[in-house]
């Protein structure tokens, strides 16, 4: 067989193919038309039940927050001040941008079970009544009956330190937890090239969304401004301990050679032996003034460099009452739900007839 002839062949092969595709399309479309009322019917029944549902089901309320991150430029704030300090043995870091919180680490802080957890512990003042949004958000999610029907454990609470927290209250925690990461709060930063943080938690209480989002963000920039700069505040502290603890002895030994005068105020100039003590206080009070000096500069060095390591938070728009309220339309509902259920219905059919014809063939 020459080539153009196995060309040609090939084809046809592929006209048929095309051919019987399009045929069959064609069928489909026909049997598809000739159970047109069956479609008609499920969507009607798919928008009836779409209807019930945005009628029946419960609004969802959406609490945003968002707040500016500016970390600043650590390095050229300090440039200056940094080489002092290495000569005095004051370390007050490198800074620059490898936080450990620098970028996208910041959101996944938020959504870290420590934070979320601490959220959760904190009580809060809701219509005159003090109580954790934990136990908020397990009472309007009514969870107490389910654990009482399941596990025997309606009356378990969520009192104290969470690290003494026992095995199931930690069980309920992760499971919490874990809600909220899938279904409650998301975090995101709307603009790569800016630094603005968007927090939105949404839940069917009101007043929980407002109070846990205040709460969460309050708490999570707390921890984030104290460990960015736990380190220049331990520097800090350090020296303030060492300039007080000087100071004491300075005011000791100016208070010696006071006294040291005052034992022998009209010793013989001649006698030099007399003048000794006073001389050695005096000689205390100078090293101690030195010392004290020194400790001082180092301190205001430390505590440059704790005001620049400082992140600025800044909130722009806080979740304020009436929350945006997520509910489905009537119009919308019906809608989805005779998409949804054309849709079933057009898959349901389509193997119905697949596996008539699979046992034709057969």
């Amino acid at each position: 067989m020459s080539q153009s002839e196995v060309q040609s062949d090939d084809r046809g092969a592929e006209t048929v193919t095309i051919r019987d595709v399009l045929v069959k399309m064609r069928n489909g479309l026909r049997y598809l038309k000739r159970r047109a009322v069956f479609l008609l019917v499920s969507a009607v029944l798919g928008g009836l039940i779409g209807v019930a549902y945005s009628v029946f089901s419960k609004p969802k309320y959406s609490a945003v927050c968002t707040f500016v991150l500016d970390e600043g430029s650590r390095t050229s704030g300090l440039g200056q001040y940094a080489s002092l300090a290495s000569l005095a043995g004051l370390n007050l870091g490198e800074g620059g941008s490898d936080g450990i919180f620098q970028g996208d680490n910041i959101i996944d802080l938020y959504k870290s079970r420590l934070m979320i957890e601490e959220a959760l512990l904190t009580p809060v003042n809701i219509n005159g009544k003090n109580e954790t949004l934990i136990e908020r958000f397990i009472g309007f999610n009514h969870l107490r009956p389910g654990w009482k029907k399941k596990d025997k454990i309606d009356t378990i609470n969520f009192v104290g330190n969470p690290a003494s927290f026992n095995r199931i209250q930690d069980s309920i925690m992760s499971k919490i937890v874990e809600s909220f990461g899938k279904n409650v709060l998301d975090v995101t930063r709307p603009d790569k090239k800016l630094a603005l943080i968007r927090v939105e938690v949404t839940s069917k209480d009101e007043l929980f969304a407002r109070e846990f989002t205040n709460t969460l963000v309050s708490t999570v920039n707390d921890y984030y401004i104290k460990t960015t700069t736990k380190k220049y505040a331990q520097n800090v502290q350090i020296l303030q301990r060492q300039a007080d603890s000087i100071r004491s002895v300075l005011n000791s030994s100016i208070t010696g050679v006071a006294s040291a005068i005052e034992a022998d105020p009209n010793a013989n100039p001649a006698l030099l032996s007399l003048r000794v003590p006073s001389q050695k206080k005096q000689v205390d009070v100078q090293a101690s003034a030195a010392m004290y000096t020194q400790i001082v500069q180092n301190l205001e060095l430390a505590k440059i460099g704790l005001m620049q390591s400082t992140p600025l938070i800044q909130v722009i728009d806080q979740p304020v009452y009436p929350l945006d309220k997520i509910h489905t339309g009537i119009l919308k509902g019906f809608v989805l739900g005779s998409f949804i259920f054309l849709f079933l219905a057009v898959v349901l059919l389509v193997l119905i007839r697949l596996y008539k014809i699979s046992l034709s063939v057969s």
